[in-house]
């Protein structure tokens, strides 16, 4: 993965929580009461009063059918926003096609523009053989076929988009403040591993309203962009949706923040004061 700080990076800390693998050969079946079609968050990434990026998280409304199973096709988009998009034009796209009752991911994708780095990418799981093949184009053309790489994963191996929303499927009731919940993800051709740590709960003044929430801190690796291994703290809402409203990022180059500016299509109401 670049070390260069960038936006597009920034839109990924929403994402950087994502991926768990469970022991199994076959499908499983996940209780999931927390999202559905039709979701749509919208966040505002900034310094300070300065804004920098707009994120978007959608679930499409229809429902896709891949390796003949049916799935939400989830697209994350990134954008720089104001001077950032002067300095450094970014139009990035994340997404998954995830299935809809073991909530893992049958294909992921990622189309970055970050100035004049380009990025497209296409991972396809075959959760049958426990395999991850990466499909690397050219940069200027989606369709050209430039490598083609496979690698062993775990069972039910997540991408970085999908685990994410297998987070929101745990059941955070009996977790207390010092647990740890360990992460295994697959991405940029590597099987990671991530600890989360239980926070604590608290009232958080959003745009939306005061919201309960689950506060978790990524304990990081040592790295060149964030600040420490307890840079990043993450806000859920602590109830079904468990929906990110905030997160904050102790970087080299000062403190970014990313607040939810809208929602829609959540499956449950949001709890707010």
């Amino acid at each position: 993965m670049r070390t260069k700080t960038s936006l597009g990076i920034l839109f990924a800390i929403l994402l950087v929580f994502s991926a768990f693998t469970i022991a199994g050969t076959s499908f499983r079946t996940i209780n999931n009461n927390s999202f559905g079609t039709g979701e749509n968050l919208v966040y505002r990434v900034h310094y300070g009063l300065l804004n920098a990026a707009e994120a978007k998280l959608i679930i499409r409304d229809d429902i896709y059918t891949l390796n003949g199973r049916p799935c939400y096709k989830i697209d994350v988009y990134g954008k720089s926003v104001g001077v950032f998009d002067m300095m450094m034009r970014v139009r990035d796209n994340w997404g998954t096609y995830m299935d809809t009752s073991a909530v893992v991911p049958h294909k992921f994708y990622r189309f970055i523009e970050e100035g004049k780095y380009r990025k497209n990418e296409i991972v396809e799981f075959d959760h049958y053989r426990n395999l991850a093949i990466t499909k690397l184009y050219e940069k200027h053309d989606k369709n050209l076929l430039k490598k083609e790489l496979s690698h062993e994963v775990p069972s039910n191996i997540q991408d970085l988009v999908s685990g994410y929303y297998f987070l929101r499927t745990i059941d955070y009731t009996n977790l207390k403040t010092g647990d740890i919940v360990s992460i295994h993800g697959f991405f940029d051709e590597e099987i990671f591993d991530l600890k989360l740590k239980i926070r604590g709960r608290e009232r958080l003044k959003t745009k939306l309203g005061k919201i309960k929430a689950l506060k978790l801190q990524p304990i990081m690796p040592d790295n060149k962009m964030f600040d420490g291994k307890n840079s990043i703290l993450i806000w859920l809402s602590d109830d079904e949706n468990k929906i990110p409203l905030k997160i904050r990022a102790k970087m080299f180059i000062g403190a970014v923040e990313i607040d939810i500016k809208s929602q829609k299509g959540l499956k449950n109401p949001l709890a707010i004061d």
